[in-house]
């Protein structure tokens, strides 16, 4: 699905990716690490918002800086911010943005997505002011529109960060029952734990690759050896 090979990636003067190079086919992707190791910039890059200066970014075989010229949805991503992402004044017409990008008439797409806003029971969000829901709420109306417009592959950007737990629940269940390949980037570990596949990026590179328990144990141990570290150089 996703294909990374040698990918370069500089921002200024500062390094991002120098090689990076994987092969992202597992129907469930975790990516972990701290802030600042790649993990949004990888997303970046597999949705077409960012280009590698060499190396190259293919989804299903198509350079990922033309995918949204030339297919459109066939990425879905969720921001971290979802003020960052939302366009339109109402919920309903945020639904329907990625319907009318594949051409489907604008009255259609609302149609459809008020529809799709029922069999969510949550037809009394459809005229609802964007600016009147939580952050919480508002990074709900982006999954959402993910799920209305059913990309091949779904990049989550630390999703579950303005979630209560009952929403953070039902994201987990929906991406349980999602049939589309879904990457996920989170420090919030427990949600990986069925995941085919958990890797482990430390400033640009990847620091373990494998299974989900094996990976994070990992990264939780690290986190845990630099935590002690900097507790007995102060001491």
């Amino acid at each position: 699905m996703l294909s990374i090979s040698n990918a370069v990636l500089t921002r200024g003067i500062t390094p991002v990716f120098d090689g990076l190079t994987l092969q992202l086919n597992e129907p469930r992707i975790g990516l972990i690490g701290d802030n600042g190791a790649g993990k949004s910039s990888l997303f970046r890059m597999a949705c077409g918002l960012e280009a590698p200066q060499s190396g190259s970014v293919t989804v299903q075989g198509l350079q990922a800086f033309r995918i949204n010229a030339q297919r459109p949805n066939l990425v879905g991503m969720m921001f971290q911010n979802p003020d960052d992402q939302i366009v339109f004044p109402t919920v309903q017409e945020e639904l329907a943005l990625g319907l009318t990008a594949t051409g489907l008439p604008r009255r259609e797409a609302i149609t459809r997505a008020r529809a799709f806003l029922a069999t969510r029971g949550l037809e009394a969000w459809a005229e609802r002011a964007i600016s009147s829901l939580s952050q919480g709420q508002r990074q709900h109306v982006c999954w959402l529109a993910i799920l209305l417009c059913q990309p091949a592959l779904i990049l989550l950007d630390e999703p579950f960060a303005s979630l209560d737990l009952p929403g953070q629940a039902l994201l987990h269940d929906d991406m349980a029952r999602a049939s589309q390949q879904i990457i996920v980037s989170t420090h919030v570990l427990e949600h990986l734990r069925d995941f085919d596949r958990v890797i482990w990026l430390d400033s640009g590179r990847v620091r373990a690759d494998g299974d989900a328990e094996s990976v994070c144990a990992q990264y939780r141990a690290d986190v845990a050896a630099r935590i002690a570290a900097r507790t007995a150089v102060t001491r």
